[in-house]
């Protein structure tokens, strides 16, 4: 094992994406997927394939795509989970199997109702058939900071020699406090007496505040993998923000004797990526990918920034990828300037005549707005995300009127069949809704409206996310557009098109670690 290289396990697909709401389809993980082989993380974890059919399919898609990072499924430590992700992994270039089970007393008697003998031969039966698949087997003993410790040696030795060659400690409730957390991944490395035959990993949860704080201190104990996700995604407060702990160990130097393969110039952009595809904007404050990140409004601030920029910067904006381009785009660019500029953000349509159509589309909306930004081309794509999408926009009139009810008649393109409706609501918007619901009669029930600006101006568009719910299955949709409700009309319809594709709840409910 080479101490110097730090590990970068990225988990946005699987644990990011058990974020309420945050469900993405095949194409739509493919797509975060490249982009994170092209940001060189070296384990991208695809899914958890016994947990549906989508998920698998999501998994093997990944697995023959991807070339150069290790691609791994998650399974629990029972036989029927490893065999569907050996399966869903069978294209891999680089495969990887992660298995876990809880070790905590809490977990193992109310979860598994195991003692704990039966929890370390079940561990070992599953690394065990796991290594008749692949060499590269992770273990994770699931709330490994509430174990004993003890016990969770015990675990671990067993689990080393079972073949596991890496071992992953998680912080599974975000409970652990950084020195507390630093001391636990030091004592397991100095009383685990074949610790010296795997590589040592962290996940840790963020429901204090700290997942990255106690990845960092992990890291400084000895961990030289870190599971993490883009800007933080993941259940509950998420988890560790791949984009803090990347820029923070290359930053301080001067602390850390480590460093990472990650090519943070691809940062942003994906971070980008990922939020226009979950539909969860990134907030303002953000470390690192924030609109704020690198701005400076104080006075004193900027003429600090004008005189040297160490003054107030401790990173360069154009380490992570926010750079000014002189490659503007408008409504006179041409086809070469704009399939290069969609290279550029990762995000190139699979087939031609899907850049067609974003072509066309990028046209459409530059005669409405003056300059494009990147953001802007990134929420086209968004909104071609669905592939031979049934339910599609036609037509829409939306009327408001002081002291009238908002009265709204839609069109769409059903399958071929057009139908219309119209309906009253108590804005524009809900008539709007209303008027869609009675079209498609989806039964459906709405959770969540949210609108964002995706630049500034006027002349932004405005992006809005829907997330509906039916038969406990979520679906997320996001639209986009410079008319706000022409922008939620078509995220309504996106998060339909998901719903009429994957009419059935997973049968096996998410798993995490």
């Amino acid at each position: 094992m080479n101490d110097k290289n730090l590990i970068i396990f990225d988990t946005t697909l699987r644990d990011g994406e058990q974020s309420p709401g945050a469900s993405m389809d095949i194409d739509e993980k493919v797509q975060i997927a490249s982009a994170l082989e092209k940001l060189k993380v070296d384990v991208i974890e695809a899914g958890f394939p016994i947990a549906s059919k989508g998920d698998f399919s999501a998994v093997s898609e990944i697995a023959k795509s991807i070339e150069t990072s290790t691609i791994c499924a998650l399974a629990r430590a029972l036989e029927k989970d490893i065999s569907i992700a050996a399966d869903a992994l069978k294209d891999a270039s680089n495969p990887r199997i992660h298995t876990f089970i809880a070790t905590s007393p809490i977990h193992m008697e109310k979860k598994l109702k195991m003692t704990p003998l039966e929890v370390i031969e079940t561990a070992k039966k599953a690394i065990t058939l796991a290594k008749t698949f692949t060499n590269d087997v992770e273990f994770s003993p699931e709330d490994a900071g509430r174990s004993d410790l003890k016990f969770l040696c015990e675990v671990i030795s067993v689990a080393i020699d079972a073949g596991a060659t890496t071992i992953n400690i998680p912080d599974t409730v975000g409970y652990n406090l950084p020195h507390q957390f630093g001391k636990l991944i030091d004592n397991i490395i100095n009383n685990v007496k074949n610790s010296d035959k795997a590589v040592f990993s962290v996940h840790c949860h963020n429901d204090l505040g700290l997942a990255v704080a106690n990845s960092l201190s992990a890291v400084m104990n000895g961990a030289r993998q870190v599971e993490c996700t883009i800007n933080g995604l993941g259940e509950r407060a998420g988890n560790a923000a791949l984009e803090e702990i990347v820029m923070t160990v290359r930053t301080r130097r001067d602390i850390f004797d480590c460093d990472t393969n990650i090519d943070t110039k691809n940062i942003l952009k994906t971070s980008r990526l990922v939020s226009g595809i979950t539909g969860f904007p990134v907030q303002p404050n953000k470390a690192i990918v924030g609109k704020n990140a690198f701005a400076h409004e104080s006075g004193i601030h900027q003429d600090g920034i004008i005189k040297s920029r160490e003054t107030y910067e401790i990173m360069r904006a154009e380490d992570i990828g926010l750079v000014s381009n002189s490659l503007v785009l408008g409504k006179h660019s041409g086809r070469n300037a704009f399939k290069q500029k969609v290279e550029d953000l990762n995000i190139m349509p699979k087939t031609s005549s899907e850049f067609d159509d974003l072509f066309y589309r990028f046209k459409d909306l530059a005669d409405k707005k003056h300059e494009i930004f990147d953001e802007d081309i990134i929420n086209l794509v968004s909104n071609m995300i669905v592939k031979h999408s049934s339910i599609n926009f036609n037509y829409m009139n939306v009327s408001t009127e002081s002291g009238k009810k908002p009265h709204a008649h839609l069109v769409l393109n059903i399958d071929g069949d057009l139908k219309e409706a119209k309906s009253d609501g108590d804005g524009a918007v809900d008539a709007a809704f209303n008027a869609i619901e009675k079209i498609v009669q989806s039964k459906s029930k709405l959770l969540l409206y949210s609108v964002n600006n995706i630049t500034s101006g006027t002349d932004a568009q405005g992006e809005v996310t829907v997330r509906i719910s039916k038969n406990s299955t979520v679906y997320n949709g996001h639209g986009a557009d410079t008319d706000i409700v022409k922008a939620s009309v078509l995220a309504l319809i996106n998060a339909l098109n998901k719903l009429k594709e994957n009419p059935e709840s997973n049968s096996i409910k998410k798993s995490g670690i």
